[in-house]
């Protein structure tokens, strides 16, 4: 097994190395004084080392590559932000790279100067029989405070990771974020199987439109049906469905809509109380009782009033139906604190998050808080971490084990992980 770049940046920028006598394939000594920045953007890998390579003091550029030709597979020849690079540091050398003045670039070969305990246990990790996740076996070796501090970290990459596709939604809507809210939540009332169609729905509307339907209920959920393709299908014996569609039209004459939804909705394989007709009524009481309802939400600070916000029913014919050709017992149907943790975590936070960033103002604690008072998700990612005995006790736990393992697990980033760390020094004397 060969190594990957990430690991030469380990060695270099954590000092995993044998320091004494480094050279260059061309016999000069190199002494680090500063081993520089690590840059996780475009250019080289580390700014502004400093290095004596031979009798002369350099500062500049560190690039680093699995192999030396691996600088023409990447075009830095042609790169002008490679014209300061003073070392070349390779795992093998099979070829010497020149600057545009024809001198040799230094090289180091890193292999020669690695920990072999460092190597070994770097190659067990990556190459674990476990399937899962690569540390399964020594899963999660940090101490309870060392967990929680790198589990609140990987939550602030994802939540980051929210705001900045979140901040292009602002951008779209010039800065409306009340519609921005509706986007979100349109998305979260669709549930996994029907969020793309309801957010390419309510992309589709000027908000506008929203705010003025908002104060008469009936011509807001007939609007919300309409552009959600709910009223798209045939159905006979039942003018509720022909006053909405009635009503939809006359809509879209007033205001000049055109639908443009082209993705088709789920009922199979959904729950009768995540139907999407049930889901976009009560989409429709939250914008009929809650007028400014983003001004709300950036104003709460606990999860009651949260929870106050969005715990609402559906109108009067939902209570006795789940679709429009067959009635069943009636039945009050409210938005679950359940459901409204969901749209909490995966929407209304993170959008609470990017206005306080945008305003300068980012309180981050206390979303943490309101993070850490919402119930544990469940799911079978979650479910396979448990099985490892850790504590799972709320929110911030689950969706930092869910950043945990798409972006660092599944893509083998574990020398950016702390527990990856951890497996890889631990036992190590140098």
């Amino acid at each position: 097994m060969t190594v990957r770049e990430d690991f030469l940046y380990y060695l270099w920028k954590f000092g995993k190395l044998q320091l004494q006598n480094i050279q260059t394939t061309k016999g000069e000594l190199v002494e680090i004084i500063n081993l520089g920045t690590h840059n996780h953007h475009a250019g080289p890998d580390f700014f502004n080392a400093q290095l004596k390579i031979g009798n002369q003091i350099w500062a500049g550029n560190v690039e680093m590559h699995v192999k030396s030709s691996d600088w023409f597979v990447h075009n830095h020849e042609n790169d002008r932000n490679y014209d300061n690079v003073i070392l070349h540091v390779v795992w093998e050398h099979d070829i010497e790279i020149h600057r545009k003045d024809n001198s040799v670039i230094p090289t180091l070969i890193l292999k020669h100067y690695s920990n072999s305990v460092v190597l070994q246990r770097y190659r067990d990790l990556l190459n674990s029989p476990e399937e899962w996740i690569s540390c399964g076996a020594d899963f999660p070796v940090l101490n309870n405070f060392e967990f929680e501090n790198w589990l609140e970290r990987i939550y602030i990459e994802r939540l980051e990771t929210k705001a900045d596709a979140i901040e292009q939604l602002v951008k779209k809507t010039e800065y409306d974020w009340e519609a921005v809210l509706f986007r979100l939540l349109a998305k979260g009332f669709g549930l996994k199987l029907n969020s793309d169609a309801f957010f390419e729905a309510a992309c589709s509307v000027d908000f506008t439109i929203i705010r003025k339907l908002s104060a008469k209920r009936g011509s807001l959920e007939a609007f919300l049906f309409g552009i959600f393709g709910l009223l798209s299908q045939e159905v006979t014996q039942e003018s509720y469905y022909d006053e909405l569609q009635q009503e939809f039209k006359y809509l879209c004459h007033k205001f000049q809509h055109v639908k443009k939804t082209t993705v088709p909705l789920q009922f199979f394989r959904t729950r009768p109380a995540n139907f999407p007709t049930i889901r976009a009524s009560q989409l429709a009481t939250v914008y009929h009782q809650q007028s400014n309802l983003f001004s709300k939400i950036v104003a709460t600070t606990s999860l009651e009033q949260l929870y106050d916000l969005l715990q609402v029913p559906t109108s009067l014919f939902w209570e006795t139906h789940y679709t429009f050709e067959k009635s069943s017992p009636k039945r009050i149907k409210k938005v679950s604190k359940k459901f409204i943790d969901v749209l909490l975590i995966n929407s209304i936070l993170p959008l609470k998050y990017c206005y306080e960033k945008y305003i300068g103002k980012p309180n981050v604690e206390n979303l943490l808080m309101l993070l850490q008072t919402i119930t544990p998700e469940k799911n079978a990612i979650i479910q396979k971490f448990k099985a490892k005995e850790i504590t799972i006790e709320n929110a911030l736990h689950t969706q930092a084990l869910l950043e945990l393992k798409k972006n660092y697990c599944d893509k083998q980033q574990c020398l950016q992980c702390a527990i990856g760390n951890r497996l890889i020094v631990k036992k190590i004397e140098y």
